[in-house]
């Protein structure tokens, strides 16, 4: 090798070194190279074991998978066994499905193919909530029968919904006020109408299915139930499937002992015959052996019935009624079981309906099935004056008014007005006898003792009929008002067009207007009053005592000395009972009486004291009058006694 090779290489060598000696990392970035490369060795680690991991949850899984499906095709086994072809539906995933239109929100659930809850749109709970009807798993709901020798409950069986949405909305055009659910307004304004199907199908071809249709504005549901091949499974010797529906009643209202824990109670109404109902005050049941048009799951308000489309042959109902101190949430507990008929063929079609909605009177009227009587409207002498007079007035005057305290001032006063040619006869009447008060206070003191008390009774009806003057004439217009005081007792407590409805202190005119309440119960009177003062219920004793002192200054009260204070404690006594009663009820009573207060001053204001009398006394100048029916069976019961009557002058 030459000199200059060696040189050459030298210098080469030389600039290596250099460049590698300039080119040196530093000790920051000799740390920034370690870090990065532990940084990713954890990474690497982590992805390693998150791998690992996953294998191992996998494996797991796969594990889990086999041991449920080993238990899946052992419950099936089971299920198979225990019922047969229906096994196979015993195992399933619950789904629900709604339909709703403008006045009901209906849920099912895929689980018995049943009807799992039902809300009223339009109405609210007490406390704001929605009001449901019934809701939840204790919802019971589907037939009952024996197939292959298996006893088959399809409330514990999974459907298959056939076709459609999960949330069906039933449009229609506006509803105006008052036409909520009536089937005059929808056949002139039809809207939509959508079914849900839900089918069992236990073999090709073979099934059981429940379509429900539902139109819009309307609160009754068709329920048809469709059997396709069931003949060669369900057994032959029967005649009768059974239906099975029950569900907890939960509490709409405020509690009140004369409220909605009274009006809760199951009704029923025969085929071609009358409604009737289980005990409206504990729990009760009864079977039903006589064919069934409807049964009904009452409320004070609301209702929930079941109706055959045929009569159902016969059936069976419960209420379990619940104590407010033990269950705050439900009213009690309702159970139909119901026979539908069986006729062993190959297609099998039952229809029924369900009704859904409020105990309003026009609506449960308009479906002729006599549903309306599940509104307690009083009794037989009491209902018709409910029925042709009061709820015709007062559904005319909802049509031009909204505010129903309004509503029952003008209710109130065509009544009085209406009443008023009794309410004066009946003035006249006490006049008449005032004005003989003298006459008649001389007869009782010459005929006193007990042994002249005959005597001085026909002495005394002798001076009323030479006097012209009918001692019952003031009763009568009376006795001829009681069956409106009455009605209105009734009507106002289950009125549902009230619930809600608030009027000048009152919130709800449907329940008490309580000004004061307390947290203790009072003894022996709190079970009437309850814990509360209502105010209107105050207003109305307070009247009613004034109208009894009016009253008792326009009579005599001969004969009778605690009469009086009588009439003075029956006021107090309905203050007590009525504290708990609806303030609307209070509150018609309270404008009765002012009304009447009202008239007594107005015909006072003209009717002369001293005249009547001055006629009176020349009544008894002219020839005696024939007796009447009522004074002649006076004097014959004396005869009978013994007693010798007066002689006629």
């Amino acid at each position: 090798m030459d000199k200059k090779s060696i040189i050459g290489i030298v210098l080469i060598f030389v600039i290596l070194v250099v460049f590698s000696l300039v080119n040196q990392p530093s000790k920051e970035e000799v740390e920034a190279a370690k870090q990065r490369r532990d940084s990713i060795a954890q990474v690497e680690a982590k992805q390693a074991l998150e791998l690992q991991k996953m294998q191992e949850q996998q494996e797991l899984q796969n594990t889990a998978i086999k041991a449920d499906t080993a238990v899946q095709n052992q419950m099936m086994q089971e299920k198979a066994e225990e019922l047969g072809v229906f096994g196979a539906a015993a195992v399933g995933t619950e789904e629900f499905t709604t339909m709703e239109n403008n006045q009901v929100k209906i849920t099912f659930s895929n689980k018995g193919g049943r009807i799992y809850s039902v809300e009223l749109k339009d109405y609210q709970k007490f406390d704001s909530l929605p009001l449901i009807l019934f809701d939840g798993d204790e919802t019971l709901f589907g037939l009952n029968f024996f197939a292959q020798n298996r006893s088959i409950t399809t409330d514990n069986l999974f459907f298959e919904k056939v076709g459609g949405a999960r949330d069906i909305v039933i449009n229609g055009p506006k509803v105006p006020t008052g036409d909520e659910g009536k089937q005059k307004f929808n056949a002139e304004n039809p809207g939509g109408k959508e079914s849900v199907t839900f089918r069992l199908e236990v073999a090709p071809g073979d099934f059981i299915e429940y379509v429900y249709t539902l139109s819009y504005n309307s609160f009754m549901v068709d329920f048809d139930v469709n059997m396709k091949g069931m003949d060669s499974y369900i057994s032959r010797n029967q005649s009768y499937l059974n239906f099975s529906w029950a569900f907890d009643v939960p509490r709409q209202e405020h509690y009140s002992r004369f409220g909605e824990d009274r009006y809760t109670y199951m009704t029923y109404k025969f085929f071609e015959d009358e409604v009737d109902n289980l005990n409206k005050n504990k729990s009760d049941e009864e079977d039903l052996s006589t064919s069934v048009k409807w049964i009904g799951f009452k409320q004070l308000f609301f209702n929930s019935t079941i109706i055959g489309d045929q009569a159902f042959p016969n059936a069976q109902v419960q209420q379990e009624k619940y104590d407010y101190e033990n269950n705050q949430n439900f009213l009690g507990r309702f159970r139909a079981d119901i026979a539908v008929p069986f006729n062993g063929t190959q297609n099998e079609e039952i229809g029924m309906q369900f009704y859904f909605g409020p105990n309003h009177y026009q609506t449960l009227k308009q479906y002729d099935l006599d549903m309306e009587r599940q509104i307690d409207l009083g009794y037989a002498i009491v209902r018709p004056v409910n029925k042709y007079v009061i709820i015709p007035i007062f559904n005319w005057l909802r049509r031009f008014i909204d505010n129903f305290g309004i509503i029952i001032l003008l209710l109130t006063l065509m009544i009085k007005v209406a009443l008023f040619p009794f309410t004066y006869k009946s003035y006249m009447s006490q006049a008449k006898m005032r004005a003989l008060k003298p006459e008649v206070d001389e007869i009782n003191a010459k005929f006193e003792g007990k042994d002249k008390a005959m005597e001085k009774q026909q002495a005394t009806m002798a001076l009323y009929r030479k006097a012209g003057v009918n001692p019952m004439g003031g009763c009568l217009p009376m006795v001829l008002q009681m069956p409106i005081l009455f009605a209105m007792f009734f009507f106002f407590p289950t009125s549902i067009e009230l619930r809600g409805e608030s009027f000048l202190w009152a919130n709800d005119l449907s329940t008490y207007d309580s000004i004061v309440s307390w947290d203790f119960t009072i003894p022996l009177i709190g079970n009437f009053m309850g814990n509360h003062l209502s105010l209107f219920t105050i207003l109305m004793t307070i009247t009613t005592i004034i109208s009894t002192k009016l009253s008792q200054s326009a009579t005599t009260s001969q004969g009778m000395p605690g009469m009086k204070t009588m009439m003075y404690m029956m006021p107090v006594m309905f203050f007590f009972l009525l504290n708990s009663y609806p303030a609307g009820l209070s509150y018609y009573y309270f404008l009765a009486n002012l009304i009447t207060i009202g008239q007594t001053y107005l015909i006072r204001s003209f009717v002369d004291d001293d005249k009547i009398r001055a006629q009176l006394q020349a009544n008894k100048k002219k020839p005696a009058k024939k007796q009447s029916s009522f004074q002649k069976r006076l004097e014959d019961m004396a005869k009978q006694r013994g007693v010798q009557t007066p002689k006629k002058r």
